[in-house]
């Protein structure tokens, strides 16, 4: 019975094996599967019979190999000397299986050379899977993976999804050949972008989520590259080497193509190392799994401190509306008559020194009840353009007026070019004016403030930087609480007034100690306020 090019409805799942096979109906041949029509030799007529399938294949002069070469198996195959199309003369095992029908049996044909080299490459692959399972980075993944494989004697590129093209990802690959390629492209391979539609063969892998074995890997290479490249590749690595390209899914979704390339790749090791590229998005899915957990914690970890912060906002605004009633009529009186007492002309030295002492003092506590009362009253921006670099500067004249004011050398440095902002300038202004006094207050005798103006990707960052003693053995963030003390002398209300009116631009706001010592700050504002 002649053989046919369409395998039987019952054997179709041959079609897609690496290993090569053939499906026998009673003395004739029905159906070589696509891995041993390539050993057969491409474009070669198919055998009609058993006999002349191992008649095509054999070695001459050559009979059964040593039964000792065979593996550990209940019945173990028939190994035979091969001389296989575009292949070296090598050892194959030759197995029968029963059909679907008594009638029909199948034969199987296994790599005993690649029998070790699979066993090793599964054992080394089955290792670097479970430490790929502990990486929290998808590079991180990748790289593993590719150095794993690349251990075993391939060599090994991922092209990963991007848009509608295809970017090289980690890789190892003849280092020569690799920098050859990016003298003729004028860039690195990871810059490198290939249209998808260029690539049909890789299409295909990722339509079919098939793995495709390549027995002449220069064909492809051909495809992909420009000639000049592909020129390269082929002066560089041997003949009858052999490709795989497999396709990674993550979450259901296509990823990108895993290839392995090597003059050992067998169809069986082939089907390890699409077994190990599926381990690979799998590794990848744990990773945006991971991501995605840390993610929401992180988020609920805000929230639940935004509601803890509003919960005492809200005890500490009423008492703060009872102490500014209470407080600020008795210091309205107490300043009305230093008023009265400074134009005493009897007034001696000592009551001169009492009444400027008694004047500061109300002066500092009046300073207080208006700082508690920007920590608790309601915020609600008024945004108009205005550049944050001028109100710095603004910031630092009104600071260094003041009498008794700290002014420790302040290097002030700003972008050029700074876009202007949408925000409510008294409100900012009040923010700034407090950060700017904090680090002024912390910084020594004679030491620094360094204030940074930038842009960044959020919008514009103000980065201030003291050398101070730093923030204490505690969570920087705790600094913007309010009544949080770092100084003996301090009040506890700036920083948290800082924080509440950058959150109330939908901005953000960082704490950390500089590692030569001091404390830093930064603010980083959106162009336009968001809620």
């Amino acid at each position: 019975m002649a053989p046919v090019s369409v395998p039987p409805a019952e054997y179709r799942l041959l079609e897609g094996l690496p290993l090569p096979a053939a499906v026998v109906r009673e003395a004739g041949v029905v159906y070589v599967n696509p891995a041993l029509a390539q050993l057969l030799g491409p474009g070669a007529r198919p055998p009609s019979t058993p006999t002349e399938l191992l008649t095509r294949l054999l070695a001459p002069g050559q009979g059964p190999v040593d039964p000792a070469r065979a593996p550990l198996s209940p019945e173990p195959p028939l190994w035979l000397r091969v001389r296989a199309a575009r292949e070296p003369e090598h050892v194959r095992g030759l197995r029968r299986l029963p059909g679907i029908t008594p009638a029909e049996h199948v034969l199987l044909w296994l790599d005993a050379e690649g029998e070790d080299a699979v066993l090793r490459l599964s054992e080394a692959l089955a290792m670097a899977a479970s430490e790929m399972l502990r990486c929290r980075d998808e590079h991180a993944v990748l790289e593993l993976a590719a150095e794993a494989v690349h251990r075993q004697g391939f060599h090994v590129s991922f092209m990963l999804l991007d848009g509608e093209s295809l970017r090289h990802g980690p890789m190892r690959q003849d280092a020569d050949t690799v920098a050859a390629a990016e003298r003729l492209y004028g860039k690195a391979m990871s810059e490198v972008r290939f249209p998808r539609a260029s690539m049909p063969h890789l299409e295909a892998v990722l339509a079919q989520r098939r793995a495709l074995f390549h027995p002449d890997l220069f064909e492809v290479v051909r495809r992909l590259h420009a000639p000049e490249v592909a020129s390269l590749i082929v002066r560089t690595y041997p003949p009858g080497t052999r490709g795989l390209d497999a396709p990674i899914f993550v979450g259901g979704k296509p990823y990108g193509i895993f290839s392995a390339q090597g003059l050992m790749l067998t169809p069986a090791g082939a089907g390890t190392l699409e077994l190990f590229a599926q381990l690979v998005g799998g590794a990848l899915e744990n990773v945006r799994h991971h991501r995605d957990t840390e993610a929401r914690l992180a988020e609920l970890s805000r929230l639940q401190e935004e509601l803890v912060a509003r919960e005492r906002l809200t005890v500490l605004g009423e008492a703060a509306g009872v102490v500014a009633h209470e407080v600020r009529n008795p210091l309205g009186a107490i300043l009305n008559a230093v008023a009265v007492l400074k134009r005493e002309a009897r007034l001696g030295t000592a009551g001169i020194s009492a009444v400027e002492m008694l004047e500061e003092e109300a002066i500092r506590l009046e300073d207080i009840v208006r700082d508690l009362l920007d920590v608790v009253r309601p915020l609600e921006p008024r945004p108009r353009p205005l550049h944050l670099g001028e109100l710095v500067r603004r910031a630092l004249g009104l600071l260094r007026e003041r009498p008794g004011a700290a002014s420790p050398p302040v290097d002030v440095r700003e972008d050029e070019d700074l876009p202007l902002l949408q925000a409510d300038e008294t409100l900012l202004q009040l923010a700034v004016t407090h950060l700017l006094r904090n680090a002024l207050q912390a910084a020594p005798e004679p030491g620094a403030v360094r204030v940074r103006v930038t842009r960044v990707p959020e919008g514009v960052s103000l980065s201030v930087e003291d050398t101070g003693a730093g923030i204490p053995g505690v969570d920087p963030q705790r600094v913007f609480e309010p009544f949080f003390l770092t100084r003996a002398n301090g009040r506890g209300l700036g920083l948290a007034i800082v924080r509440r009116v950058v959150l109330a631009h939908g901005g953000q706001v960082r704490a950390g100690t500089r590692p030569e010592g001091g404390a830093r700050f930064e603010l980083v504002l959106p162009l336009e306020p968001r809620a």
